[in-house]
């Protein structure tokens, strides 16, 4: 047994454990003095300068050009460790690394002269103690063996420092993607011809687009014998999905016969265990079979083990293997006739580099804009259209974006992508068990793929194989990365004719066009209680009954509030004939929305409370089937049983608001911190500097001559109110001039386009806009500012670097952060902003 450690301690630790178990041993008869262990740190450097370390050569001259080999090289033993091969040197032509060992032994056991003794330095000592071990550790790795087995440390190529990346990438450069599999490739390097290697190392490279010629290399020149799949949680010190491990055996060389491989070092203890020996482990000379085990479905490590005793064995030819796409190992058949990937293509999409200033939610911004478009995401599940929640900032694909160096994967005409845009097909989510969606032609994101077809006559077929779970499970076969890669998403076998009859059987007329009931997908109607449902003729049906689900009282206060979905606003939009009737149906209801996006919550300025408004809205929206029974399931599914809708208003609405809108709310709830003070519902989008004054002076000021008058007619809780009111008044006044810090700000404006007060511009986002309303001072609950809840947004560093020309470039050296830190949490006075724009004027 031989055994090589990158770490001192554990290369202690090994030989201590050697030595017990050889004193241990029956037949031992306990402690004895032992031969001498075949045990060294490859992680050992050399600390003293070249020439002393030189003088343990004694004079002799192949010792003296050895050690002067050891000192250049092993100065990176603590990174390269076992990667060293003194066997490819040019020292290796002069010296046997044996004997040098041995050569160094006796000569440092030679008597000294008593002045050479006395002049010897400690550090001197050391280092002849730091070559004896060097040079045994030299004599291993220039070694070769009939088995190696270990478990290989991984680190991909991106992390590695600059000594090791270019060490891997010239001496292993098929494998150098990971460590893990240069030591795959070290491992077999050691061994002799026929030598076989054992190893645990990630399954990735099996599959990885990135490792097909390392795979190509060794199932061309090596043979193949175990692959053991553990899947996750195969360690029990490490938990969840981190590690998705394997146990490889293959040895050197294409032909077992000669050496016999690893079953030369299995005993077989009869006829009928040396035949399933064969058996297990082949020859590629005669059709060489690879053996694979599959235990990654147990959950613990226990489990995984006791499986690898008793699962079914699986063969492939390992020549079939270079067949496969990419020549990947899968335990399936090959040869299949035709791909996914004959009949389509499937794209990666735009990585913006910079996602909270280029995509947000639709109803973050003003959607009418047509800078803004349609983006697509991924998805959770399967679905027919989803994932329809976002719109980038696209400016006609010639904008910021375009120009943006921080930007992945723009489409345009000279890239990958832009052809695609404006056909139809499938979005794949690289996640899980790969959840698809139906694609319209849309601008779409980096983490998943987007597929398109060369014939959109073929796109049922597609689909149906797409969404079923056999898909899922082949794409698995070939890539068990846990983001899949787009280019596995097409190479896995399809048979147009099958799945084209299951597509005609499951979808006798056709896919749908675009429907949801979601409100927070662009494609959603508007109406708050339409429902479309999949009847059993697979088609959509436009007279199911009426939602009383949690978003209906959601949808009817957008509405009420004067909001407006996507699909109403764009006639052009492709939505299924049942979803526009339903859109055409939002006309009866516009009578019901206010005019200037404020519905104050109790009756201020001669107007109906919202309560009564909503009220009127539902019974519209619902016809014939409005009833108390209706608003009380209204209620209940509102998490407001056996409660009124003003309580709900006053107390639920926002925070579920918040909620089912991500955390990027367009109807703001204002108030003064009293559960009946004043409070009222407000539009974002029609939030400007006018209606911002309205909101102060008429409602709230109405309000505050009510209280005044209450107060003089001595009724209770009037002078609460008005102090209440007046307080909130001030607060918005704070707002309204926008000085800091109750000021925006917005990290990719330059100072003279920052806003002056409050003078928003929709197409920055909810995030920053809605910073002055949270920064005020408290009036209701901790950290709100004047809004009744605290929706769960900050203004932290985004992730990512800005560029040089980008406005606020050193701004993250005030914060103690570097330069390019994108800060959002900054606060300009007005005077610096007027004055910003008086210098850009005289310019």
């Amino acid at each position: 047994i031989h055994g090589l450690e990158l770490d001192q301690r554990c290369v202690e630790l090994a030989a201590f454990a050697l030595a017990l178990t050889a004193w241990k041993y029956p037949s031992a008869g306990g402690y004895r003095v032992l031969p001498e262990l075949n045990i060294a740190c490859s992680g050992l450097s050399v600390s003293v300068a070249k020439e002393e370390w030189k003088q343990l050569g004694l004079g002799k001259k192949n010792l003296t050009i050895a050690l002067d080999w050891m000192h250049d090289t092993f100065k990176d033993a603590p990174v390269l460790g076992s990667l060293l091969n003194p066997a490819k040197t040019d020292a290796a032509k002069i010296v046997q690394w044996d004997e040098l060992s041995s050569a160094l032994v006796q000569a440092l056991k030679q008597d000294l002269p008593a002045h050479q003794q006395a002049g010897q330095s400690e550090e001197q000592q050391e280092a002849a103690v730091v070559a004896q071990g060097l040079a045994k550790a030299a004599t291993l790795l220039a070694g070769r063996y009939q088995w190696v087995i270990t478990n290989v440390p991984y680190l991909a190529r991106g992390k590695q420092n600059e000594r090791l990346r270019d060490f891997c990438e010239k001496h292993y450069p098929a494998a150098k993607n990971d460590l893990a599999t240069v030591f795959l490739d070290r491992c077999l390097e050691l061994c002799v011809e026929g030598g076989t290697s054992s190893i645990v190392l990630p399954q990735n490279w099996l599959f990885l687009t990135s490792y097909k010629k390392f795979r190509q290399k060794l199932l061309k020149k090596d043979t193949w014998h175990l692959i053991a799949r553990l899947g996750p949680g195969a360690f029990e010190t490490i938990s969840g999905e981190v590690v998705k491990a394997i146990l490889i055996s293959l040895s050197r060389g294409n032909s077992t016969k000669e050496s016999g491989g690893l079953s030369a070092c299995l005993p077989a203890h009869n006829a009928q265990a040396g035949d399933a020996q064969a058996g297990l482990f082949g020859d590629v000379n005669d059709g060489n079979l690879i053996r694979g085990v599959d235990v990654s479905e147990p959950r613990t490590a226990a489990e995984k083990a006791a499986q690898l005793l008793t699962g079914e064995i699986k063969s492939v030819e390992q020549s079939m293997q270079l067949d496969n796409p990419d020549a990947r190992v899968v335990f399936a058949e090959g040869g299949h006739e035709a791909f996914l990937g004959d009949h389509c293509t499937c794209i990666e999409g735009i990585s913006t580099g910079d996602i909270p200033r280029y995509v947000m939610f639709f109803w973050d911004i003003d959607a009418q804009n047509k800078d803004w478009v349609p983006f697509i995401q991924n998805v959770t599940k399967s679905t027919f259209y989803s994932g329809c929640s976002e719109f980038i900032r696209w400016e006609f694909g010639k904008g910021a974006l375009h120009n943006s160096p921080t930007a992945h994967n723009f489409p345009s005409e000279n890239m990958n992508g832009y052809h695609v845009l404006g056909n139809k097909g499938i979005r794949i989510t690289q996640m899980g068990r790969l959840p698809v969606t139906l694609y319209g032609g849309e601008v779409f994101g980096k983490n998943g793929g987007t597929l398109v077809l060369q014939s959109n006559d073929h796109l049922p077929a597609v689909w149906a194989f797409c969404e079923s779970t056999e898909y899922g499970e082949l794409v698995r076969e070939i890539d068990q990365s846990m983001a899949v890669t787009v280019g596995s998403m097409i190479k896995v076998p399809f048979d147009l004719e099958h799945w084209t009859k299951v597509a005609e059987d499951k979808y006798p007329n056709g896919l749908p066009k675009p429907y949801t009931d979601d409100p927070t997908q662009w494609i959603f109607h508007g109406h708050p209680c339409g429902s479309v449902i999949w009847d059993e003729e697979q088609k959509w049906t436009a007279h199911g009954p009426l939602r009383t689900d949690d978003s209906v009282l959601h949808v009817a206060v957008a509405r009420l509030l004067g909001y407006r979905w996507p699909a109403e606003l764009d006639a052009s939009m492709e939505l299924a004939d049942e979803q526009r009737e339903w859109v055409k149906r939002c006309e009866s209801l516009a009578g019901y929305a206010d005019d200037d996006g404020i519905v104050c919550i109790p009756p201020v300025r001669g107007e109906a409370s919202a309560t009564d408004r909503l009220l009127n809205l539902l019974a519209a929206a619902y016809g014939d089937a409005w009833s108390n029974d209706t608003l009380a399931a209204l209620l209940k599914s509102a998490d407001h049983a056996g409660k009124t809708l003003e309580t709900w208003l006053r107390e639920k609405f926002f925070t579920q608001h918040c909620k089912l809108f991500q955390h990027r709310p367009f109807i703001w709830h204002i108030w003064d911190g009293l559960r009946d003070g004043f409070a009222a519902l407000v539009n974002y989008h029609k939030l400007d500097r006018k209606n911002l004054e309205t909101l102060i002076y008429t409602y709230l000021g109405d309000w505050i001559s009510r209280q005044n008058r209450d107060v003089a007619a001595g009724i209770d809780g009037a002078r609460e109110r008005l102090d209440a009111a007046k307080a909130l008044k001030k607060k918005l006044e704070l707002i309204l001039q926008g000085e800091a810090p109750y000021d925006i700000f917005v990290r990719w404006k330059p100072m003279e386009k920052q806003p002056m007060g409050w003078d928003p511009d929709l197409n920055d986002g909810v995030r920053l806009n809605i910073r002055p309303f949270m920064t005020v001072p408290d009036v209701g609950r901790k950290g709100a500012g004047c809004l009744r809840d605290k929706p769960n947004i900050n203004w932290n560093k985004d992730r990512g670097k800005d560029v040089e020309s980008a406005p606020w470039y050193t701004l993250g050296l005030q914060y103690g952060g570097k330069e390019g830190d994108r800060i959002n949490d900054h606060h300009l006075t007005l005077a610096e902003k007027r004055a910003a724009r008086l210098n850009q004027e005289g310019a």
